[in-house]
């Protein structure tokens, strides 16, 4: 009997439509998004710029958008999504299992409850992470109500070691917690670098950012506010140039643009700007760098560009306060890791990948390309349908 699956998601996600296709062959799956996100939503929601998404977002699944009566609907705050119809919706649907994708909005709160009150399991998917900076106070205050919220769901379904280890914290037993990693479309990712290869816009980035033969290129892909750190990257790019041929290419708006451009004039960095690009034309980044830097604080609870460089084939220099370190990073093998905020660390790992370029042929590829694998949408199919037949099981056993 197909299960009749029901996912609560804040908006239309690049990164999550991929896992619905999957899940809506093997299930019977309706998706309720809570918010309309439009162009300007986009540039609010600190990518500095309005755009939409150049890849289809809601192909291949059945969705319903939810109405949205909060005062100010936002993605990103607690209240900015409030959508009360959820409790008729789980009412009616006669579901078998809801999948909510965290907890940190109202509106996924409404789902919960309403599962709970309609007797329908539920399973919850974030990405939190212990070493998100709070004070010992929030952390005090947080810890009975979210070690009776995690404990009295379904399931889990985690994205990582960090986000495993939080749920473990909260006292989730091993026998609720699901494997459902954070993964990007890695066969897109590939299809779009031999495309960039074949057309010449990988040479055009490298022609573009000034980079040589000779020279090893690093590129920063984000969003240009403070959790992202990018101007660790501008000075670790200024250090590393002093011994070594080395630039690199910020890909990325937001609210730090122009403080940003006059660090990099006033330290001489040898650094281009890109401006924002789309899912279309970041392969050719990834694929034009000899490594990807993500150097985030602890708010950075993933950071699925290192999934997106590395599907590329690229290597990655990682924070360890981001939360993909553990998972995606094996030393001197498929990249590197630094101490957050080490600048003159960040700068000798760049030191590092150009000192094993240089030795020969590509070291990284193979590895990057095999750790990568294991992060790709059948993993994350084949953990949900997992959870959600363990649910069966549990009920089977209790009748």
């Amino acid at each position: 009997m197909t299960t009749r699956l029901a996912i609560v998601a804040s908006h239309p996600i690049q990164y999550q439509a991929p896992w619905f296709r999957a899940l809506a062959r093997e299930t019977d799956l309706t998706v309720f998004f809570c918010q309309r996100q439009d162009a300007a939503g986009q540039a609010a929601a600190g990518f500095g710029v309005e755009f939409d998404w150049d890849v289809p977002l809601l192909d291949g699944y059945r969705f319903h958008w939810l109405e949205n009566r909060a005062r100010t609907p936002d993605v990103s705050t607690f209240s900015g999504c409030d959508t009360p119809e959820l409790d008729q919706r789980i009412r009616t649907g006669n579901f078998d299992a809801c999948i909510v994708s965290g907890w940190y909005l109202k509106s996924y709160l409404q789902a919960i409850r309403a599962c709970r009150k309609y007797h329908v399991p539920v399973f919850l998917r974030g990405d939190s992470q212990l070493a998100t900076r709070r004070s010992p106070l929030v952390g005090a205050a947080k810890y009975l109500p979210y070690r009776w919220l995690l404990r009295h769901v379904d399931g889990h379904l985690y994205v990582g070691h960090a986000n495993r280890e939080y749920l473990r914290h909260y006292g989730v037993p091993d026998n609720r917690l699901f494997f459902v990693p954070h993964f990007v479309d890695n066969a897109f990712f590939a299809d779009r670098v031999r495309a960039a290869r074949a057309d010449g816009s990988v040479d055009t980035v490298r022609r573009d950012a000034a980079a040589s033969s000779d020279t090893s290129l690093f590129v920063f892909a984000g969003k240009l506010v403070d959790k992202k750190r990018p101007a660790d990257f501008i000075r670790a790019l200024a250090r590393a140039k002093e011994t070594d041929a080395v630039c690199g290419v910020m890909v990325g708006s937001g609210s730090l643009d122009s403080e940003l451009r006059r660090l990099a004039a006033d330290l001489a960095a040898p650094v281009t700007f890109a401006g924002f690009r789309n899912q279309t034309e970041l392969p050719a980044y990834f694929a034009a760098a000899d490594a990807l830097v993500l150097p985030s604080d602890a708010g950075e609870t993933w950071g699925l560009v290192v999934n997106e460089a590395m599907a590329c084939g690229t290597p990655a220099i990682v924070s360890r306060a981001a939360g993909c370190a553990p998972d995606l990073i094996d030393e001197n093998e498929t990249g590197y890791t630094f101490e957050l905020g080490d600048v003159n660390g960040l700068a000798d790992r760049m030191k590092q990948v150009r000192a094993r370029l240089q030795r020969g042929r590509n070291p990284f590829t193979p590895a990057v390309l095999d750790k990568i694998a294991r992060y790709d949408v059948r993993t994350a199919s084949s953990g949900t349908l997992e959870a959600l037949a363990s649910t069966r099981a549990a009920m089977s056993q209790a009748i």
